[in-house]
Parts: C-alpha cells; structure tokens; sequence
C-alpha cells in the first residue's frame, strides 16, 4: 500500500502544495494523512493513525523531512521505527536520497541514515538561527524604544481632574474611580503609573 504525510503547522496553512506533490506520486486520496498542527513531537491525531495502518513492504511518502517532523533527535528515532519497526519504506519527495527503496544493502542504508541526520540537523540549526535572530531583533528595537505588544486603552475623559483630586486628598480613591468611570483598582494603577506616587495624603486607597 502506498500512503502520504501530509503536515502544515496551522490551521491558518495551505497544504495545497504538499497534496499535489502526493498527487503526482499518485498516492490515493483516502491514504494521505493531514496533520494542522506544530511538529514539535510526534503526538498527532492523523500521524498516529497512519502509523497504525503502516505495515512491512508499504510506502510512506513526505514532501520533505521537515513536514515529518523538526526536532533532530525524534526524526532519527521516527525515521528508525517506520523502516526497521515497521519494516515501511519512505520516500522523501524533495531529496532523493531519502528514499529506502534505492540499493537495499549495507551502503544504501549507511547513505540514507547520513543524509537523514545531515538534513534534519541541517533543518532544526536553521531553526535555531531563526529564532535567535528573532530575538536579537526584538531586543535591539526595544533597546531603540520601540514597544511591543497591544496599546493600552486611551484614559476616559476626565481622568487627570479626578487623579488630581485623588492627589490631593480631596476625594477618595473609590470616589476618583466612579467620577472618570474606572473600576477602582484601574484607576490606581493607572495614577500610580504616571509616576505620581501614593496620594499625598499616605492614606490607603
């Protein structure tokens, strides 16, 4: 039997092109799996359900190494069950190397299992790349004063006049909020962030 994997990392992902591929591989619609979801492990509804029907001698077709899976080390491991465990072969489509039906002998599989750890050591330090340079990236437009994260909701009409009465003791806290049409703790946050300090009166809110 003849089977295809088809993975995106969310729902919001096209797997258009990963279909076609499986298409022109000519692989039964009703065999290829699809997974909506990160590949961070291996716990997916549809790849789990493809495993249980893998037997020896069938084939297992992947766009690319990375559409099983990004993690170095749980490739290796996955990649060791279907062929040795299951006795499946696979084919990766974009790298033809990857494919366990050439040269089934000591050197066919001693180059597969080379480029295999190649490859998915490859994908997941560019990953690594990816995000630290992410985060290079945030840090260095923090440091520009760039500010991340929604905007906070505009001050209602009337708040500084009511902050600063609360300033100087002339109404409560409670009563401040309920004036500008803040829940009271909203409003002593909001004072407090000004860099106003504690009313000046000391006493509590």
């Amino acid at each position: 039997m003849v089977y295809g994997y088809v993975r995106v990392s969310s729902r919001e992902q096209n797997e258009d092109r990963q279909l076609i591929a499986m298409h022109e591989m000519q692989v039964p619609a009703s065999h290829i799996y699809v997974d909506k979801q990160s590949g961070k492990d291996f716990n997916r509804p549809a790849y789990r359900r493809l495993i249980r029907k893998l037997k020896t001698g069938d084939l297992l077709y992947v766009k690319s190494i990375d559409r099983l899976g990004r993690n170095y080390a749980d490739v290796i491991e996955q990649w060791r069950v279907l062929t040795k465990a299951k006795g499946a072969d696979i084919c990766v489509i974009d790298m033809p190397l990857l494919d366990t039906r050439r040269e089934k002998n000591l050197l066919g599989t001693f180059i597969s299992d080379l480029v295999l750890a190649l490859l998915s050591y490859v994908s997941e330090n560019e990953r690594d790349m990816i995000r630290r340079r992410q985060r290079e990236g945030i840090e260095a437009a923090k440091r520009r004063g760039v500010r991340f994260g929604r905007p906070g909701k505009p001050l209602p009409e009337g708040f500084e006049k009511a902050a600063e009465l609360y300033r100087k003791g002339l109404v409560s806290c409670s009563e401040a909020a309920k004036e500008c049409g803040m829940a009271k703790t909203t409003f002593y946050t909001k004072v407090r962030k000004q860099g106003k300090g504690e009313k000046k009166t000391g006493n509590n809110p």
